[in-house]
């Protein structure tokens, strides 16, 4: 008997694990992303001050958000796959909207 409570409790353990493996996964990657963001955002900043030509600023920066929406879009369908379909069908308009959101303004 004292044998199940052990098996109980290792599995436990392991699922907890597990978890908080993802959890830091999620974390890391997220800070690396915005260290790249401020990287971008950073040159973009400079090239601004110096007179550098305005597309190229605009470009940098719209780098930078769909960098950010990227690793957003990729953690937000882990969220939706397993919902009902009206879920990933908000989820597809609304990548949609931010991806012309993102280009529109970098071509006009």
């Amino acid at each position: 008997m004292a044998t199940n409570q052990n098996k109980k409790t290792t599995t436990k353990t392991t699922t907890t694990t597990r978890k908080s493996s993802t959890f830091w996964g999620l974390n890391k990657i997220s800070m690396y992303t915005i260290v790249a963001v401020a990287i971008l955002y950073v040159i973009s900043l400079l090239l601004a001050c110096v007179n550098v030509n305005l597309k190229v600023v605009s470009a940098l920066q719209g780098v930078a958000t769909a960098i950010m929406i990227s690793i957003v879009a990729v953690l937000a369908w882990r969220y939706v796959k397993a919902k009902p379909a009206v879920w990933k069908v908000l989820y597809v308009i609304c990548l949609l909207l931010v991806i012309v959101g993102i280009i529109v303004p970098l071509v006009i």
